[in-house]
């Protein structure tokens, strides 16, 4: 299977329902929400499944892309779709495992934009976002995109965050977390 994203690219996907790729419709919105502010960003890409919105990233000049997913067929694909869009004035990594075990080893780093896509019912949500905030993963200046199901959410708090923004787009709500000022 395959998908499009900016610059009319295509990247592949899995087969299944393994991973579970942003809708096109999500992905514009997310690109469209952080416009400007993509060149030169450094992003992480958190259950990244098939690598979408790392790739829209690279394709959008991001300097850095990490991704973390736990498949290691998903994550063949990521590096492949990743490699095809990438400059050569861009780094990026894609990281295999467990999404909490991965993040402790990014400690120390920081990332502008941060997309969150667990499955939806996995419980990853409050644990993750807590690992980041204790690893001070998020830049002072950066946002979180959480994705989830707008059914039976109750949004996860971090107490030095705030949420500054939250969308629905049909089957799938979008979550927005920034450091309180």
């Amino acid at each position: 299977m395959s998908l499009r994203i900016y610059g009319n690219r295509q990247i592949k996907t899995l087969p299944g329902q393994d991973t579970r790729p942003t809708s096109a419709r999500v992905r514009e919105a997310v690109f469209n929400i952080w416009q400007g502010e993509i060149a030169g960003c450094r992003w992480l890409d958190l259950c990244a499944g098939s690598g979408s919105m790392g790739a829209e990233a690279l394709s959008r000049q991001a300097s850095v892309v990490v991704g973390i997913e736990q498949s290691s067929r998903a994550c063949a694909i990521i590096q492949q779709n990743w490699q095809q869009v990438q400059n050569e004035n861009q780094e990026f990594q894609v990281l295999r495992g467990d999404v909490l075990q991965r993040l402790k080893n990014l400690s120390g780093k920081q990332f502008d934009k941060i997309y969150f896509d667990p499955p939806y019912a996995s419980g990853l949500y409050q644990p993750v976002l807590e690992a980041i905030a204790d690893y001070q993963l998020l830049d002072s200046s950066g946002e979180i995109a959480v994705e989830h199901s707008p059914q039976n959410w109750t949004s996860p708090v971090i107490p030095a965050w705030e949420i500054c923004r939250e969308k629905l787009y049909g089957n799938t709500a979008l979550t927005f977390y920034r450091i309180r000022e």
